[in-house]
């Protein structure tokens, strides 16, 4: 597996060996050991999967402690445009993102550690899967408006498909009003 490390501490794009003959294609998208060689998470508890239609934006979503999660997000068809937004308060990089494009034609994955918000914009339809270290809870979910101006994330659509949860979602400002002043 090849890794691309980011300019942002723990977020690291992956891209697995794959195999291809007549026949199709394998590839490992996860290995225990691969991933502790690799100083990466291994206890994951959850995998959830979605799928959304093209032009549809999920996000940015996170977890409050003590249910933050570190995701491997991958896409199994379809392709997106995939954000991580470094939210920990004590990081040098906080309320910095970096952008991935995810397909399966790459099937490239991107670890995402906790004390991140993440989101994503299906440039086609897309089915979209996501293994998780911790488990969701209701109470711990939160978030940042998609089009928060401090962010001014371009993602490369106009008009998205916006549920009106996400659509109500904090700014990066009103969250972290000590950080940002």
């Amino acid at each position: 597996m090849q890794v691309r490390k980011t300019s942002i501490e723990g977020l690291v794009e992956l891209f697995p060996r794959i195999f291809e003959d007549e026949r199709g294609a394998f590839f490992e998208s996860y290995n225990q050991q691969v991933f502790e060689q690799l100083g990466l998470p291994t206890n994951f508890v959850q995998d959830n999967q979605s799928f959304s239609t093209k032009g549809v934006l999920r996000g940015l979503h996170f977890q409050n402690e003590p249910f933050a999660q570190g995701k491997l997000v991958r896409v199994i068809s379809g392709k997106v445009m995939d954000i991580a937004v470094d939210i920990r308060e004590d990081s040098p990089t906080f309320g910095k993102y970096e952008t991935f494009i995810l397909d399966p034609k790459q099937n490239n994955m991107v670890y995402i550690p906790t004390g991140f918000a993440h989101g994503f914009v299906a440039l086609e339809d897309s089915i979209f899967s996501y293994k998780c270290t911790n488990v969701y809870n209701k109470g711990a979910e939160s978030g940042i408006i998609w089009n928060d101006p401090d962010l001014n994330i371009d993602w490369n659509i106009d008009n998205p498909i916006v549920s009106a949860k996400d659509q109500e979602l904090a700014s990066l400002r009103q969250l972290f009003p000590h950080i940002l002043v």
